[in-house]
C-alpha cells in the first residue's frame, strides 16, 4: 500500500507542483492519476520511488516513510516504466531485461534466462533478445520496458505515460496487454497519463486532477462518468459529449449500443 500524507512539492522560485495532496493506493490495485500537464501527477509519481523527495509530507510504503529507504535500494525494488521506455541504447534487449536483477546479484545465467521469459511475457519472441533497443518498433521497446520493471519482480510499478509515444492502434493493444499483466500478476500500479479514455480503461481507480494536484474527483470509472463531481470534472471526462450519451435500440431483433449523434458502438448482449 503507498500512501501520500500531505505533501507538498515546491521548486525554487516559489513555483508549486504539488500542495497538500493525500491519497492512499490500495494494495493489488491500479490507481490511475489523470490531469492536464503541470498537474503534478508525474512529480507524484516520482515521490514514490524518491526521484523527487516531497518539500513538506511523508510517502509511506506499507506504513515505512520511503526517506528512511536508501534511494537506489528503494528503485530497485520498485518497477518503473516511461514514456520513451528509458532502455540503455548499447545493450542488447536481454541485458537492459536483465540488469535491475544483475544489479541485485543474481547470477547471469539465471537473470538472462528468467529475462526471456519476461520477453515472452509481455508479448515478444525472445529471439529478439540479442537486438539493441534502436533496431525494435516503438511498441516493442515499450514492452521491453514493461518487462524490464517487472524483472525484479516489484511488488509495485510506477508508470508514466507509459504508452503515450506509440501509435493508437499499438497503444490499444499495450493497454490491453498490461490489464491481462495485472489481473495474472497483480501488482500495486501508479498509473499517470493526461488521456482520460486511458484512464477509464486501465485504472480501478481514477484519480482526476486540478492544477496542484488538486484531486478534483476520485473514484471508480463508471462513477465519474455517471456522478462528475462538479464542472471541472464534468469537463475534463466529457461527461456530456455526445459519444458518452448511450442509449439502446433494437435492430433486427437485436439490441444494439447507438450514441447521441446515432452512431452504432456496440452490440448488448442478451
Amino acid at each position: 500500500m503507498i500512501e501520500f500524507e500531505h505533501v507538498s512539492k515546491e521548486y525554487p522560485g516559489g513555483a508549486i507542483a504539488v500542495a497538500e495532496f493525500s491519497c492512499v493506493v490500495p494494495s493489488h490495485r491500479t490507481v490511475v492519476l489523470v490531469g492536464s500537464s503541470g498537474s503534478g501527477k508525474t512529480t507524484l509519481l516520482r515521490m514514490v520511488n524518491r526521484m523527487v523527495d516531497p518539500t513538506s509530507g511523508r510517502v509511506l510504503i506499507d506504513g515505512e516513510d520511503v526517506r528512511e529507504r536508501d534511494p537506489v535500494e528503494l528503485r530497485r525494488s520498485i518497477g518503473y516504466v516511461m514514456q520513451h521506455g528509458g532502455l540503455l541504447p548499447h545493450r542488447t534487449v536481454l541485458d537492459n531485461v536483465a540488469a535491475v536483477p544483475l544489479l541485485t546479484g543474481a547470477p547471469r545465467r539465471a537473470a538472462r534466462s528468467a529475462a526471456a521469459g519476461l520477453l515472452e511475457r509481455v508479448g515478444l519472441d525472445p529471439a529478439l533478445g540479442r537486438r539493441y533497443p534502436s533496431q525494435l518498433s516503438g511498441g516493442q521497446q515499450q514492452r521491453v520496458g514493461v518487462a524490464r520493471a517487472l524483472a525484479a519482480d516489484p511488488n509495485i510499478l510506477l508508470m508514466d505515460e507509459p504508452f503515450g509515444a506509440v501509435d493508437p492502434i499499438v497503444r490499444r493493444e499495450l493497454q490491453r496487454e498490461l490489464l491481462q499483466l495485472q489481473s495474472d500478476l497483480g501488482k500495486t500500479i501508479v498509473f499517470v497519463t493526461h488521456d482520460v479514455e486511458e484512464a477509464f480503461l486501465v485504472g480501478d481507480e481514477v484519480v482526476v486532477l486540478e492544477a496542484g494536484a488538486g484531486i478534483a474527483q476520485r473514484g471508480a470509472p463508471a462513477e465519474i462518468l455517471a456522478h462528475p463531481a462538479n464542472e471541472f470534472v464534468r469537463d475534463f471526462v466529457g461527461a456530456d459529449r455526445a459519444e458518452r450519451r448511450l442509449h439502446a435500440v433494437d435492430m433486427d431483433g437485436r439490441t444494439v449500443a447507438v450514441d447521441g449523434e446515432g452512431r452504432t458502438v456496440g452490440v448488448l448482449e442478451p
